[in-house]
Order: structure tokens, then sequence, then C-alpha cells
């Protein structure tokens, strides 16, 4: 038999508004349902979350603030203790992801535009960081938004038909989105690619078959699709579309993007108007059309993904105080309110933890 927890990332400040206070644990069961089994507190901000290969150690970045932590997770019971914890992530990290060979941890420091990688020991705790890289450029337009470099994502490359140690780096405030991996000698190598003015990239997928990577650009509210090399590194914009209605004018933005597993659709949640846009993919080029929207069933989608089962999609929203549970329709790939809510104090990321008994 096979058991899946979902551990679940959350903010926690007065200056977020927040109502989060460390990382839920759940165990998730083949009918749909949660359990709650554990929430790891007090922490501040774990806002985003990831799993090592070995599923051992959870690891999460304390948005806001300049730390990153390690959890060892019980392979039994799924439950939390804290490893360690290491500062150095550069100024309110926002993502991480591994090297190709699981030996470092690379954080992205969204105030401080930098990428950060941590090496790991042998009993998955985060050693002292190496030094950073920080990312130049034209900043964009926004006056706010836009004043500096803003590393806001950095995932490997790897897809069942690349496996690479290119990390893909949308830059919200440059308008640029990066391709960077380290040498042997640890230094950076860096493709930088620009994408419209004033877009705001921010997150990225990746198309299973095709050499895609797919972006949701924050302050525009689009979607770019872009080719890659896996090779060189070189990106190129093929595509752009719109992630909200044409008759949308209020304030929006987009945040998550995710793709599903066959290839055939892409979604993408828009906090403000607060759905999901569901686009079906073209088979042959992988480029985006048809887009539909349903409610998110909440306020700020900030996250999504999909679940283990390929099935299942789960969006986060973060200042409604739940994560929404959606079945992906097999025809249409549209999502459908399953009715299901996880009650939890301002959701930001869920990942998934598979283990047999």
């Amino acid at each position: 038999m096979t058991r899946t927890f979902a551990y679940v990332g959350c903010r926690t400040t007065r200056e977020r508004h927040a109502e989060g206070t460390g990382i839920g644990v759940y165990q998730v069961y083949a009918s749909g349902a949660w359990q709650h089994l554990q929430t790891l507190e007090p922490l501040t901000n774990p806002s985003f979350l990831a799993l090592n290969r070995e599923q051992s150690t959870l690891y999460a970045v304390h948005g806001d603030g300049a730390t990153v932590s390690a959890f060892r997770i019980d392979p039994l019971t799924g439950l939390l203790t804290l490893l360690n914890s290491q500062a150095g992530t550069g100024s309110n990290p926002v993502h991480l992801d591994f090297s190709r060979d699981a030996a470092k941890l690379v954080v992205a420091g969204y105030a401080s535009g930098t990428a950060t990688p941590f090496p790991l020991a042998a009993d998955g705790s985060i050693e002292p960081p190496q030094a950073p890289l920080t990312f130049n450029g034209e900043r964009g337009p926004h006056r706010v938004e836009q004043s500096s470099s803003h590393p806001h994502y950095i995932a490997r490359y790897v897809t069942r038909r690349f496996d690479t140690d290119w990390h893909i780096v949308p830059d919200k405030g440059l308008d640029t989105v990066f391709a960077v991996r380290w040498s042997i000698d640890e230094k950076p190598i860096v493709q930088a690619a620009r994408a419209r003015e004033g877009a705001g990239p921010r997150h990225a997928a990746f198309h299973p078959e095709l050499p895609l990577v797919y972006v949701v650009n924050e302050l525009d509210s689009t979607v770019t699709t872009w080719s890659f090399d896996p090779i060189s590194g070189q990106l190129e914009a093929l595509n752009t579309v719109s992630a909200i209605p044409p008759n949308h004018h209020g304030r929006s933005r987009a945040a998550g993007i995710v793709v599903a597993p066959d290839g055939q659709a892409l979604y993408v949640t828009n906090r403000g108007h607060d759905t999901v846009a569901t686009f079906e993919l073209e088979r042959s080029t992988g480029l985006p059309r048809d887009v539909h929207w349903a409610s998110t069933r909440g306020r700020c989608p900030r996250f999504l993904c999909i679940g283990p089962d390929g099935q299942t999609l789960y969006v986060a929203n973060e200042t409604s105080h739940s994560i929404e549970q959606f079945r992906l329709d097999p025809d249409s790939r549209q999502p459908i309110a399953t009715g299901r809510s996880i009650r939890t104090g301002s959701p930001v990321s869920v990942v998934f933890r598979m283990t047999k008994e």
C-alpha cells in the first residue's frame, strides 16, 4: 500500500496580514480526503517548500527574511522535526530547488536579486552558502514592482525527455528570463532572454516532452511560451497570450503556473480575478489556445499544483485561507470543483510525498 502526505507552506507575519503559524502536515487518502497530522510551529513565513530526491528531508525558505531550513521527515508517520537553518539566502528568499547531483540547494533571493547555492550534508542538513550570483540588467518600467532585480523562481530544467543542470529564473524586476548553471569550478554560466516590457516574469513550468518553458508574467497577466535549448541554455520567445478575459479591467496579478502531466493543458492562477485559467496546448507545437476560466472558490490564489494522481488540481487561496480541490475533466481538461476545501491559514505552497507501507 502507498501512503500520500501533503506539506503546506504558509505566511505567518502581521506585515502579510497572515493567519498561518507553521508548516502543515496532512495525510491524503485515495478518496481525496485530507487528515491533519501536524503543524510544525512556530515558524516565520515557511513560504515555499522543496522535497529531496529520497523524500527524507523537506526544505523551506522563510519569506521576507534571509534564511532557509531543513526538516527531517519521519519515514513512517510523515511528521517533521527541525534539522537546521542557515542564513545567507539573500533578502526575501522566495523559491528553491536542487542541483542535478542533489548535492546543493539553490535559493532565489527576491529583494537582493540573487541566486545562492547551499551545499547539503550527508544527513540532509544545510551547510553555509557559497558565493551568490547577482542578476543584472535593465529594470522594467513599473516604479514600485520593478525597482531592481527580483528573481521569483529557480527551478531546474528537468522533464521526461531532458535532465539538465540549467535552472530557469524568471526575474520580475528586470523583465528577463535567465537560464543559469554552475560549472565545475562553481562559476555560474548565465543566459538571458528579454521579456515584454512591463511583463514581470514570475514563475515557470515545463512541457513534459517538447523543449518549451512556459512563464507566467505577473504584472501584465500573460503567459509567454519560450523555446529552450537544453544544451546551450538559450531561450527564444514564441508566443504570448493573456491569462485574464479581455473584458476584465480590475486589478489582477497572475501568480502560479503548472502543466498537466500529459502536456495537453496549462493552468494559471489570477489574483484579483480569482480564477484558474485553463489553456489547451496544441499537440504538435505545445502552444496555448482556447482559454477557459474557473473560479478558485477563494481569494488571492497564489499557488496551484497537480496531485500525485495527475487528475486532481489544488489551489492555495492565500487570503481566504483554504486549499481548494478540483477534479480535472478527462475530456476538456478543465477543473471541476469537488466541494472539498482544506481550511488552513494563509497557504502559499504544497508538496506531496508518497511512501510504501
